[in-house]
């Protein structure tokens, strides 16, 4: 039998009038978003459907980006499609803990939307920042960082060939032009409101540490895979102090998807906006297949694919 894999993307992803089509064709996706809305407190519709200024700012974008996947989760759930293991880029590891039944959708509304307010107000804006290195091994580019002054290290790990390092300013610029010269392609400056995935953002996560403690964890039914240690979490005792470290901790992306693929995963299916997840894919290992859902027509002809293949689900063929 085919294991399949679901995994969830982070911030960046995000656009207008994403999750709309299942909203409005799937009775359980609309009701993610009047569920996140009644416990919010926030217009979820309007921030995601309509164009608007605050989609951009971390607060509102990573409680947009997990409802918006959790919606598209449903949809596709009440298909018959389910997976044996799940992880999540950053932002998106709420989504694998809720696919997993980790957390309650509850638990998980009101931890993002404190993890967005928190991340947004821990670094001055200016203070930070983060950039992209491409063409240069991990090896290489964490040799070359050890050099400069000031904080600046790997945050995101997310294909061969590809990271993203994340600090102070001045330490990042500095790290750009060594990068550079110890044979990068390319380094180039993100746009984003702050140095995240750093030791920066260590006060962010000692907050939501304490907004965690009196969250629920139920115990790992179907495993998932962390972004801090790269590996299967099976014991509950270890979710909360895991979440709290992401925020400040590098995301293992390219590791956590070689563990799964050594687990046994031979089909990966990205559920959410954008399809970066499974661009980084094809990069980490041709042999498995990879696909994305982030419209109707995505899961339909996923849908297609997969029962051409004879790809079974737990009991149930597609």
């Amino acid at each position: 039998m085919n294991k399949i894999a679901f995994i969830f993307p982070g911030q960046g992803a995000q656009y207008f009038g994403m999750g709309r089509d299942f909203y409005e064709q799937f009775d359980v996706s609309r009701n993610v978003y009047e569920e996140a809305g009644r416990l919010t407190g926030l217009d979820i519709k309007s921030l995601c459907f309509e164009e608007n200024s605050q989609l951009s700012l971390t607060e509102y974008t990573q409680i947009a980006m997990m409802v918006t996947s959790h919606a598209i989760l449903q949809a596709v759930r009440e298909q018959g499609l389910e997976a044996s293991i799940h992880a999540g880029l950053s932002l998106g590891e709420y989504n694998a803990l809720l696919a997993s039944s980790v957390i309650s959708f509850e638990a998980a509304c009101r931890l993002v939307r404190k993890r967005g307010v928190y991340m947004q107000q821990a670094v001055p804006v200016g203070i930070g920042t983060m950039a992209a290195v491409l063409g240069l091994s991990e090896k290489a580019t964490e040799q070359e960082l050890t050099k400069i002054d000031g904080v600046v290290q790997i945050a995101n790990y997310n294909c061969p060939g590809q990271v993203v390092i994340s600090g102070e300013v001045k330490a990042v610029e500095r790290a750009k032009e060594k990068l550079l010269l110890a044979g990068a392609k390319r380094v180039i400056s993100l746009n984003v409101s702050g140095p995240f995935h750093s030791k920066l953002l260590k006060g962010a996560g000692d907050k939501l540490g304490e907004e965690l403690e009196p969250i629920v964890v139920n115990s790992i039914k179907v495993p998932y895979v962390s972004n801090v240690t790269a590996n299967l979490v099976t014991d509950e005792k270890e979710v909360k102090d895991l979440l709290k470290q992401q925020v400040y901790s590098s995301v293992r992306w390219k590791q956590s998807v070689e563990r799964m693929i050594q687990w046994g995963a031979e089909v990966f299916i990205e559920i959410g906006p954008g399809k970066t997840l499974t661009g980084f894919m094809k990069k980490i290992n041709r042999d498995v297949k990879a696909y994305h859902i982030e419209t109707i027509s995505d899961m339909n002809q996923v849908f297609k694919e997969l029962k051409e293949a004879g790809v079974c689900c737990r009991e149930k063929l597609l």
